[in-house]
């Protein structure tokens, strides 16, 4: 018999089971919530899902229930012990004891059939992390909708030149599109967080508007860029830019000539060297990032 009718909190007594803050485990206890998930990521009768974090079961029966077969990755042995000696899942539901981390998404892909459709209540403690492992597997990705830390969400979609806007907000920005779904208040957890969280849909699938196609540039060079130019944001582009070692020649080996370099690329993409890269948009450093391959080329 399922126990998703029953509180999280009686359950993991009964079994002997307890949160572990290292997974950081936020139960969720109404059914309603669930399902609103499921809806906001429009899953369909003949798709297969994966779940990150199939916790007591709370999100994965409705999945079941809407899906065609449920791929359940849980990292915790305790839980994934009392489903297997409750036999409480459907018959759809794959339960995989595994790390989303550690897991290799080609082979997901493989294995569900196509492009991967995921949802997932996601433990804060890994949200960075498993964002930047979505945009590395973005081409096997049709789309993610997960709970986050309210802050976090925030932060994935932030506009540009604002505290929120960084890493993240470009590098998602740069491959897919953020659209805001639930508000969800720590009563729907157990054990409660002191935050809010959200619930966000990320698509994959299509172009973005007025963001050039991944395809068209270094996509490895790009991230170098971001990362190394909001290292330290509140320093000018062309600073960071000629201390970033993107150009085949280390800082150290030769200063001035990184300097050059970075002078000379921001020059042809029209970005001031006085520019912080807080105010720079995705496209901005998609053209940055061209002009700087054009450069190591030459």
């Amino acid at each position: 018999m399922s126990k998703y009718g029953r509180l999280a909190y009686d359950t993991l007594k009964e079994h002997n089971l307890a949160p572990k803050k290292k997974f950081g485990q936020n139960f969720l206890v109404h059914r309603e919530t669930a399902e609103a998930i499921v809806r906001a990521g429009g899953v369909s009768a003949d798709e297969n899902i994966v779940e990150v974090g199939v916790g007591l079961g709370a999100l994965t029966l409705p999945l079941a229930k809407a899906a065609r077969h449920v791929f359940g990755y849980e990292i915790d042995s305790g839980i994934v012990r009392f489903h297997e000696e409750e036999q409480d899942l459907p018959s759809n539901v794959t339960l995989v004891h595994q790390d989303i981390l550690k897991a290799d998404f080609t082979k997901i892909a493989a294995t569900c059939g196509g492009k991967l459709k995921i949802l997932a209540n996601l433990p804060y403690s890994i949200s960075n992390p498993f964002i930047f492992k979505l945009i590395d597997n973005s081409e096997l990705i049709d789309s993610v909708t997960v709970m986050l830390q309210k802050e976090v969400a925030e932060r994935l979609s932030a506009a540009v030149n604002t505290k929120d806007y960084g890493v993240p907000t470009i590098l998602l920005g740069s491959c897919a599109t953020v659209e805001k779904k639930l508000t969800l208040k720590p009563a729907e957890f157990h054990p409660r967080p002191k935050v809010d969280s959200m619930v966000i849909k990320i698509d994959f699938s299509d172009e973005i508007d007025g963001i050039a196609n991944m395809a068209t540039y270094n996509f490895s060079l790009f991230k170098q860029i971001v990362r190394a130019t909001f290292n330290q944001r509140r320093k000018t582009i062309a600073n960071t830019l000629s201390r970033a070692n993107v150009f085949g020649v280390s800082a150290r080996e030769d200063k001035e000539l990184n300097k050059r370099l970075a002078l000379e690329s921001l020059e042809k993409v029209a970005i001031p060297p006085t520019a912080r890269p807080e105010t720079l948009s995705i496209s901005d450093f998609i053209s940055l990032t061209k002009a700087v391959g054009n450069l190591i080329k030459s």
